[in-house]
């Protein structure tokens, strides 16, 4: 389990501008990103390699998903 107690969180730069979804991302922590729903925050945070997140981030600005 990640420690998350240091992360910083900040609201991702479209979030909530076309659907209403407000994502926060924490980028801070040690080989791992955490993605977490800022309107409900207490309900966990998905944790994920950073090289992974990358190329998620890299498949969002492509055009891959319908987002």
């Amino acid at each position: 389990m990640i420690d998350l107690s240091q992360a910083q969180w900040r609201k991702a730069t479209r979030s909530g501008q076309n659907n209403g979804g407000c994502v926060e991302i924490a980028a801070n922590l040690p080989g791992v990103a955490a993605v977490r729903d800022s309107v409900h925050p207490d309900r966990g945070a998905h944790v994920v390699d950073r090289s992974v997140f990358a190329a998620f981030l890299e498949d969002v600005k492509a055009g891959r998903y319908d987002i």
